[in-house]
């Protein structure tokens, strides 16, 4: 792997702590909570006594005012080959700025707290039956009735659906406008907000994910996040974070399939040599480490251009595209040099190869970022009529 000038000497002081925090309290829990098809509320609540849950929070809300997204690199870097399923990313780095930027100071006063300490679990609800990618198309409902908001509809492929205790849910607040989307903070327990099956999934079964219903779910109006039509622009705003962070994690899974693999062809042996000598294997896995230090590369490039705001989401899309696509090349290529031993659920690369399938579809599909990529090119069809 190449060298990364992007950590200072204060990160790798945290990553140390992390590890030691993971090695106590996640790694002898991971295979309980994959055949649970959870992680324990107990694990959330002690990352937030380490400090590790939205560390950009004030200081009045129990956070310490670090809005540096190299901590967060460093979590998912170290939290992701475990396998665990705590999905810390999701809720610092993907949910919590919603309420962070855009709450007012009421909603951080009763919600960030708890963001900080693990005892709100957060979760984020736009995708639906029928509509992925496509936020504008949306079709849960959001009505107004003068002093309140009345939601109906589902969502689906929620994660942390089980878990959550704060959901930001998108709704459509005006069907004649297909932007007009609203963002609307429910809480667990409102009468009306419904929790479906944990949904089975073809690989990280420790990640609920869920689906919620919504029938007739009445949401006070300080409960709206910005403005009631405002909604998608927000949500197209942090949609180049959540594609870096999913990317951070692609590229991690990507490093240790890589590794998995190679530590096994060098003590595997076929017709009396270890199977890595072969030219085969050799060119496979060379190719492999090219392609991975030119992804890490672009990978920091990205990260500092976020840093100092300046991420455009067509740079966010192809790093999203870059690592997704490569970490699922990456596992399969794992797969196949281990043989049949890579089918076998004992070995890593079996439960690799199957975590990492979905890093091509969730946070905007392989297609949708190349349309991102295509349009930015000046590439965009929709502008002939």
């Amino acid at each position: 792997m190449i060298a990364r000038s992007l950590y200072e000497p204060d990160h790798e002081m945290f990553r140390d702590s992390v590890r030691k925090w993971i090695a106590a309290e996640v790694t002898p829990n991971v295979e309980r909570w994959r055949e649970d098809g959870m992680v324990d509320r107990r694990v959330w609540e002690s990352a937030g006594e380490q400090g590790f849950l939205c560390m950009y929070a004030d200081e009045k809300h129990g956070g310490v005012a670090l809005d540096d997204f190299r901590y967060d690199m460093i979590l998912i870097e170290e939290l992701g080959p475990t396998g665990s399923g705590l999905a810390v990313s999701l809720h610092n780095r993907v949910v919590g700025p919603y309420i962070h930027k855009f709450g007012t100071p009421e909603q951080r006063d009763r919600y960030m707290p708890g963001c900080v300490s693990g005892k709100t679990i957060l979760a984020i609800a736009m995708t639906e039956p029928g509509a992925g990618s496509d936020v504008a198309g949306i079709q849960t409902r959001a009505e107004d009735k003068g002093d309140h908001w009345l939601i109906n509809g589902s969502k689906t492929y929620i994660s942390n659906g089980q878990l959550a205790d704060l959901v930001v849910v998108a709704a459509k607040t005006d069907p004649s406008r297909s932007h007009a989307v609203g963002l609307f903070l429910v809480e667990r327990g409102t009468p009306g907000f419904e929790r479906g099956r944990n949904l089975k999934k073809m690989g990280q079964p420790a990640q609920d994910t869920s689906e919620l219903f919504f029938h007739d779910v009445k949401i006070p109006k300080e409960n709206v996040l910005g403005a009631p039509d405002g909604g998608f622009k927000v949500m197209m705003g942090n949609l180049a974070e959540e594609r870096i962070v999913n990317s951070v994690g692609n590229l991690t899974m990507a490093e240790r399939a890589f590794q998995v693999t190679l530590d096994f062809i060098k003590d595997r042996r076929a017709f009396g040599r270890p199977i890595g000598t072969f030219q085969n294997s050799r060119f496979v896995m060379a190719d492999i480490r090219a392609r991975l230090d030119a992804a890490w590369a672009l990978l920091d490039h990205c990260a500092k251009a976020h840093i100092k705001g300046e991420l455009s989401s067509e740079l966010a899309a192809s790093i999203k595209l870059v690592s997704s696509e490569l970490v699922c090349e990456v596992a399969d290529s794992g797969v196949q040099l281990h043989g049949g031993a890579g089918y076998m659920d004992e070995y890593e690369i079996s439960r690799i190869y199957r975590d990492t399938r979905i890093a091509r579809i969730y946070a905007g599909s392989s297609e949708i970022m190349k349309e991102i990529i295509g349009r930015g090119l000046g590439l965009d069809d929709r502008k002939r009529n």
